[in-house]
């Protein structure tokens, strides 16, 4: 037999001094700092443009879509009555629904008489009709249809008095503090039914983020429905509500909703994208019908006059990190999202600069989530955000059967 080697007395020491190692740390680092534009570290920060197009909406607000950072604002967090722009938060339940595969979109909708009674706009309904839960998207979104938003909130939570009160769980969960909904439609003019321009972005920037699908929908301009009731069948033609669809634009038009009743005057949440750059501009008690499509158009178009956005789709590849006393010598890592920087002053995105900063092993057990360091982004110098790098995977520590295990992988390898 061979006498034992360094390699394997080397390998002794380690394991007796490795029950007291310092592990580095983070929490002195700048990693638990929030770094504007970074959309992994939630809400970036935000602020107002200098100046702004003239609006005669008295309520609106201009945000990029991606960061979440606004341009233009005017008493944005003012609470008034939505009127059907309520109905962004209903389209994002039923989205949600059908993420969690609580429904599908070829699911049998049948509708109540309750739904039916419902005024306002409506695609008419009749009780006990029979509708897909998509036919019913469609409506929503296009003809903006009141029964058909209670259809759904019936079929989703049993009762539309269920569904408002999921509606307020998601806007509390969304940061939308000045929100309180009493119906999923929009349609009563309680003066406690309210939200504001602010809210509307956010429930919007959800909406357009988590399902672009819906611009499957809210881009259509015209389309029809066959109703099938006692009466027999025939077809009702669907107009979409946003004429802004139809204006003459250098951008591109992608929704989203409108919404008037005598409470809440002229509302419209608009959406657009041009070059990369997506935009929400949420108007609110505007004085006529024109008014709310005019003064969005103008944010938008001042919008997209004045930023660029910088998205990193090539980020620094990531190494394993060694695990100091665990079942497993390395841990993979991941980034914990993306990056996005919005530019209102034109600055050289080529300058752009990318430092990973890691921690130099990770001490057992690991636990999958957990973070590892950052991915820093700076731009002539100035640091301009950062998304963190957290750990893949679990990892055990050993235990005493798992180190004789190597070391007696070790001793056949010298021994060999």
């Amino acid at each position: 037999m061979k006498p034992v080697s360094h390699t394997l007395l080397s390998f002794l020491l380690a394991f007796l001094l490795s029950f007291s190692p310092t592990t580095p740390d983070l929490t002195d680092q700048p990693g638990d700092a929030v770094l504007a534009n970074a959309d992994a570290w939630g809400e970036p920060s935000m602020q107002n443009a200098a100046s702004g197009p003239d609006v005669a909406a008295p309520s609106a607000l201009l945000m990029e879509a991606s960061t979440g950072q606004v341009l233009y604002e005017k008493n944005a967090d003012e609470p008034r009555s939505p009127a059907s722009i309520t109905k962004i938060m209903t389209l994002i339940l039923i989205f949600d629904a059908l993420e969690s595969g609580k429904i599908q979109m070829n699911d049998s909708v049948t509708t109540s008489a309750y739904a039916k009674s419902m005024g306002g706009s409506q695609v008419f309904l009749e009780e006990g009709e029979v509708q897909t839960v998509e036919t019913l998207i469609k409506c929503i979104v296009i003809a903006s249809g009141n029964d058909a938003s209670v259809a759904m909130a019936e079929y989703i939570a049993g009762s539309e008095a269920e569904f408002v009160r999921m509606m307020n769980d998601r806007a509390a969960g969304l940061g939308m503090t000045n929100t309180h909904f009493e119906d999923c439609c929009g349609l009563t003019d309680s003066p406690s039914h309210v939200t504001t321009a602010r809210d509307i972005a956010l429930m919007s920037r959800e909406l357009i983020n988590h399902y672009p699908q819906i611009h499957n929908y809210s881009t259509i301009w015209m389309d029809t429905i066959t109703h099938v009731t006692k009466q027999g069948t025939k077809e009702f033609g669907l107009s979409n509500t946003n004429k802004l669809l139809k204006m003459a634009t250098n951008f591109n038009v992608t929704g989203l909703k409108t919404g008037s009743t005598s409470l809440a005057k002229y509302c419209f949440s608009g959406t657009a994208e041009k070059d990369g750059v997506r935009l929400i501009a949420s108007i609110m008690a505007a004085p006529d019908y024109k008014a709310r499509f005019q003064d969005a158009f103008a944010l938008l178009n001042y919008g997209f006059a004045n930023c660029r956005l910088y998205q990193d789709t090539e980020m620094l590849p990531l190494p394993k990190i060694l695990v100091k006393n665990g079942k497993e010598d390395f841990v993979p890592l991941t980034y914990d999202g993306t990056f996005s920087y919005l530019s209102l002053t034109g600055e050289d995105f080529t300058a752009i600069e990318k430092e990973l900063v890691l921690q130099e092993y990770a001490e057992a057990p690991v636990k999958a989530g957990d973070q590892a360091g950052w991915l820093n982004y700076r731009l002539n110098g100035t640091q301009i955000g950062q998304v963190p790098v957290r750990y893949q995977t679990d990892v055990e520590k050993a235990n005493f059967a798992d180190y004789w295990k190597g070391l007696l992988h070790t001793w056949l390898l010298e021994t060999s």
